[in-house]
């Protein structure tokens, strides 16, 4: 495992960080616990609470009692509801504190080394929340504060000088927009955890092939998915060759990829079981193979002419 720089006191975090829900403690504490030990032995000392559920950090809390505080970094996801209650959304400041000092005491971790803030839209995100995060800091429950998201209203909240982390969807084919905002948030020397790298719609070597495919224009000319599927360059300017690579997966490739922008402090992972978790930690120690980044360069651009 590759460790890099995160925050201001200069805390090193594992490349990757392990996303913790409900689904990996669904079929008991102890399954829970054992992806967590896995992780430590994998050398991953990320973790992140998907959610506020006391069950989940109870579990973490567990599985890390016996590893010095100060070298594991703990995140927790405000705004996502605890698990039980069906209370998806809720920023206000009674909401957020009672979430942290639940979590707190479940885990029994002493703080958090960050709170993110789940998608909060444009209006819901009042001044006295705010307020209230950053009494939490000053008392130390939480060291940093973050925001999650893609939508437009991320470019307001990273420009408030607010928060300390951006977390971000970030991958392959990821568009101009998310890519500026991770130069300014860098600018502004947040941060950066990404999630997302290997989406939906590149999943399957059909869907890596059309993505973003030109439409077909006067006469058939100009459109890249045209070719015969027997013709050698069918898919060519395309994601194709994502499934196409000697002893790559294509979700190995687009970890790698996420992994190779310098400013990504972790990227975020779930893993449903011990040895989709061990597939996962080898990535940050391979290069990737020669000419396979220019690929992708010449397959987004391509992408970006034909939107």
């Amino acid at each position: 495992m590759r460790y890099r720089p995160f925050g201001s006191a200069g805390q090193a975090v594992s490349a990757l960080t392990l996303s913790l829900g409900a689904r990996d403690i669904a079929r008991g504490p102890d399954a829970g616990r054992e992806l967590v030990y896995s992780a430590l032995e994998a050398g991953i000392n990320s973790y992140r609470l998907c959610s506020a559920d006391p069950v989940l950090a109870e579990v973490l809390g567990d599985a890390l009692q016996h590893v010095d505080r100060k070298l594991v970094q703990v995140a927790l996801t405000l705004g996502a509801g605890d698990g039980r209650r069906g209370s998806d959304r809720d920023f206000s400041a009674e909401g957020m504190t009672a979430a942290i000092d639940r979590t707190l005491h479940a885990s029994r971790l002493g703080w958090f080394d960050l709170a993110i803030l789940h998608e909060p839209a444009e209006h819901e995100l009042p001044q006295t929340s705010l307020n209230a995060l950053k009494a939490l800091r000053a008392t130390e429950r939480v060291r940093l504060l973050g925001v999650s998201g893609e939508g437009e209203v991320m470019d307001a909240y990273v420009s408030t000088g607010a928060f300390d982390v951006l977390a971000t969807p970030y991958h392959v084919n990821s568009p101009w927009q998310i890519r500026h905002r991770l130069r300014v948030a860098r600018e502004q020397d947040m941060a950066i955890f990404v999630y997302d790298y290997f989406p939906e719609s590149l999943d399957t070597a059909k869907k890596a092939a059309s993505a973003h495919v030109e439409k077909k224009g006067f006469l058939g000319f100009g459109r890249p998915g045209g070719r015969s599927r027997k013709d050698p360059l069918a898919g060519a300017g395309t994601f194709a060759f994502l499934h196409q690579t000697n002893a790559w997966s294509a979700e190995a490739i687009c970890l790698a990829y996420a992994l190779t922008d310098p400013s990504v402090s972790s990227v975020l992972v779930e893993a449903s079981d011990v040895e989709r978790l061990n597939t996962l930690a080898v990535v940050p120690d391979r290069d990737m193979p020669p000419g396979l980044a220019a690929q992708i360069e010449m397959a987004r651009i391509a992408s970006v002419k034909a939107a």
